[in-house]
């Protein structure tokens, strides 16, 4: 089937809510995906942090097919060993104390707020529910995460939204004090605020907001959907920052490409949710935690974590070195990198320019061209993409 003929069918039969690249990929290996005419490309995005592992990754694949042979799906109304495997990987790889499954970003960070308001009306009744983000913070789709997503143009269109949300902003720990008042019970924040710009926030200020909180008795809640499952250097960014949450949120790259998503609790949060509280049909699914097993253990160890910090200082580098006017810097953690444009209105240009040229990357905030590719993409790999920066931005 043609490329034309695909997108006709799509643009018959699937809500039209995305504005797709003019490309039908058909399969892929490591970081470099084929479309359907058989052009290649580096892929600087990993279907935004999913595919960590890359494409058609061996140990992915090969317990992913072994789970589908024995079982796919029989509900939490049983246990699963799978299930049971990647909570324990992820509570021994942080300290942390539980884990419970779901299926997406949106749901985990759903899921913490859930944790935090029960918390708090356990130990203090009610009068004490309200959640504190960030500005310029993302944490979500659904109508409670668009309301905590701290970014005033996602709030539209959906009304009435959830209650009970508040904004500070940014390194400004007075301004978290004055928000996060005693009527209180979570400060929720991503350590790099990705969707608007790949935004890292401020070591002191990450360690000072939750020393407040622990003094506050105020949950001290991360987003790790996007930094989490090694894409900042560490298995999350929380450990490289030097703090521990309360609560975790993550998705995206935890299986390796299918969907999954989850809340790890510390000691304090262990017991908040009995059963009957909470709830996820999908939650836990035998294939996606028989994938999440595999990916970590592969991004747990600590030589795949340096080679990681490596490659992302590498790129960060590479980038810089090709000297362009246009670039006025590359921000991020380990692989996950903004390219501050000087000009953001040629964004969408040099986007398209660097897809035809065969390089796959994405957007974030006003200015920035967000990368976030497989941490498994090699040296030879980021030569091609930045070779092919080097005539899109000189050009």
């Amino acid at each position: 089937m043609s490329f034309q003929e695909i997108k006709d069918r799509e643009a018959t039969y699937v809500m039209q809510t995305y504005g797709r690249f003019p490309v039908c990929f058909d399969h892929g290996e490591g970081a470099v995906l084929v479309d359907v005419d058989g052009k290649e490309y580096v892929d600087l995005t990993s279907g935004i942090g999913v595919n960590c592992l890359g494409y058609h990754n061996p140990k992915v694949t090969a317990a992913v097919t072994e789970q589908a042979n024995k079982l796919m799906h029989v509900s939490n109304l049983y246990y699963t060993e799978p299930m049971i495997d990647a909570a324990e990987k992820l509570v021994k790889a942080t300290g942390m104390s539980r884990v419970f499954f779901g299926n997406s970003g949106a749901e985990a960070n759903e899921g913490m707020i859930k944790i935090a308001r029960k918390y708090s009306h356990d130990k203090y009744g009610e009068g004490r529910s309200k959640i504190v983000t960030l500005v310029n913070s993302f944490h979500g789709r659904t109508i409670t995460t668009l309301k905590a997503t701290g970014q005033e143009h996602f709030h539209h269109d959906f009304f009435p939204f959830t209650e009970g949300f508040d904004y500070a902003e940014a390194n400004d720990l007075e301004d978290l004090k004055k928000k996060a008042g005693k009527d209180t019970c979570g400060v929720m924040m991503e350590l790099i605020q990705g969707e608007s710009g790949v935004r890292p926030l401020d070591a002191d200020y990450v360690k000072a907001a939750c020393e407040f909180c622990r003094e506050n008795d105020i949950l001290f809640m991360v987003d790790e959907v996007q930094t989490g499952i090694g894409r900042s250097g560490a298995l999350f960014s929380f450990q490289k920052f030097g703090v521990k949450p309360d609560v975790v949120s993550m998705a995206k790259g935890l299986g390796g490409g299918l969907p999954i998503g989850a809340v790890m609790v510390g000691e304090k949060c262990a017991d908040v949710l009995g059963k009957g509280d909470h709830g996820s049909t999908f939650g836990g699914s035998p294939m996606s935690c028989a994938a999440a097993c595999a990916v970590l253990d592969e991004v747990t160890k600590p030589e795949f974590l340096e080679e990681v910090e490596k490659k992302g200082e590498y790129l960060k580098e590479s980038i810089l070195a090709i000297g362009s006017p246009e670039i006025t810097d590359v921000r991020g953690m380990g692989l996950m990198l903004g390219i501050v444009l000087k000009n953001p209105e040629n964004r969408l240009k040099i986007v398209g320019e660097l897809l035809n040229q065969g390089v796959m990357v994405l957007t974030a905030g006003e200015d920035v061209i967000r990368l976030l590719p497989p941490l498994v993409i090699t040296r030879e790999e980021m030569d091609r993409a930045v070779a092919v920066m080097k005539k899109v931005f000189g050009s």
